[in-house]
């Protein structure tokens, strides 16, 4: 299998919208941050059969850095042993704020369904997985995907962004109070957003019918994400009849990830390879063209 380094996709070859001079990326610890270069990076299955199901992996970290290893790295591996092709997005955070993270995570749908050959993936299996503030950005994949923001003129454009399914990790859902994670806020759409603003990005209130089949993952414990976020969104998704399962667990504070020793809470990889295989996507199939 070829490393990682040798799989990192550009986002943006024709030019980063809107871009700036930020200073160098920083990486170091298991975070990412100060990032102007979107990218996907490939994590090929583990397996000597994939079964063409891919899933873009969004790490948390309110928007102003993210968790690669541990909500990224760690995901896609396992991701890989069910014979998932996983790809960590690197996108853009505060230093740029709405709507560039949008554009770069529906870029990412994009790129990967017209070039599913290439990667071996079937166009109609690509899934949005995310935790935190990245949970918030997955949402927003299948919420907004279809919005005049996540677009910049390119051909691309003109290919569906929509996921076909999400998986969504103690997921910021809502910018309103109570329950708004003020952080992920501010550091989204800054210090006094519009109301407009705060009313597009509070995603329970953007879910449609079309809003894809979604796993929402939430514990008791959340003090800096309340389990409210993934409530309002399950009420949403049953109210527009989109196929939806929510786990809450008793255990398990903020960022969890794939801690060990949390009691049911982790054993929620168990749960969501279930979710997966119910809806079909462990199953063995050839990758499509388009």
């Amino acid at each position: 299998m070829a490393s990682a380094a040798d799989k990192v996709i550009s986002l943006w070859p024709e030019g980063v919208p809107g871009k700036r001079d930020i200073g160098p990326e920083q990486v170091g610890n298991g975070y990412t941050s100060n990032v102007s270069e979107a990218t996907l990076t490939m994590v090929s299955p583990a397996v000597d059969h994939p079964n063409g199901t891919a899933v873009i992996i969004c790490p948390g970290g309110g928007y102003v850095r993210m968790s690669t290893a541990r909500e990224g790295d760690q995901y896609a591996n396992w991701l890989g042993t069910l014979g998932v092709t996983a790809f960590v997005l690197k996108y853009r955070m505060q230093e740029y704020g709405h709507p560039a993270p949008l554009q770069d995570v529906l870029r990412a749908v994009r790129t990967l369904r017209s070039r599913a050959a290439e990667f071996g993936i079937r166009a109609d299996r690509i899934g949005v997985m995310g935790s935190s503030a990245g949970g918030h950005l997955a949402a927003s994949a299948g919420t907004l995907f279809d919005s005049p923001l996540g677009r910049t003129g390119a051909p691309l454009d003109s290919v569906s962004a929509r996921p076909d399914f999400m998986m969504l990790m103690y997921p910021v859902i809502t910018m309103q109070d109570p329950v708004a994670h003020a952080g992920s806020r501010k550091a989204l759409l800054g210090a006094n957003p519009s109301a407009q603003d705060l009313t597009l990005m509070s995603l329970e209130k953007q879910v449609t019918p079309a809003t894809p089949p979604t796993l929402l993952i939430h514990t008791q414990e959340d003090n800096t994400v309340p389990v409210e976020n993934s409530i309002l969104f399950y009420q949403a998704l049953t109210k527009a009849k989109v196929p939806t399962e929510m786990y809450l667990f008793e255990h398990g504070g903020h960022g969890m990830g794939m801690r060990q020793g949390l009691g049911t809470s982790s054993l929620w990889p168990r749960r969501a390879e279930e979710w997966l295989r119910e809806r079909g996507l462990l199953s063995a199939a050839p990758a499509q063209t388009k």
